[in-house]
């Protein structure tokens, strides 16, 4: 199970990278094979500002419909538009090219609630 230590993790299997204040944000490579094969990825949140833990999207596999739940408060300043038409890369490259959104943190107080890598693996197992 790959759980990178440079990342923060949400309980609900978001991954957060955070740079300044900008969050990069994705589902875990755990979250990902507990879904399958991702054949959808919609956001239509994009220039919304929202508050940590409200919806953002949905991802869509082969079996299941799952919510995206934003891990901190802050305005989705981007979509990776390539999850349109290759959703596929979130199961290929959760980390990488599967990265979901972008957002402007407006509460960078929040970050203290986020789970470093040790505290993640707990909560899946690993």
């Amino acid at each position: 199970m790959n759980v990178p230590s440079n990342l923060k993790y949400t309980k609900d299997h978001e991954w957060i990278l955070i740079e300044g204040d900008i969050a990069t944000v994705g589902i875990t490579d755990f979250a990902q094979g507990e879904l399958g094969d991702i054949v959808y990825v919609e956001v239509e949140t994009l220039d919304e500002t929202m508050d940590a833990d409200e919806v953002f999207g949905t991802v869509e596999a082969v079996k299941t419909v799952s919510d995206l739940f934003l891990p901190l408060a802050g305005e989705i300043i981007e979509f990776n538009d390539s999850l349109e038409s290759e959703p596929e890369k979130v199961n290929s490259d959760p980390y990488g090219e599967g990265w979901m959104i972008k957002i402007k943190i407006s509460k960078p107080e929040e970050i203290d609630n986020l789970l470093d890598d040790a505290a993640y693996k707990e909560i899946i197992g690993a």
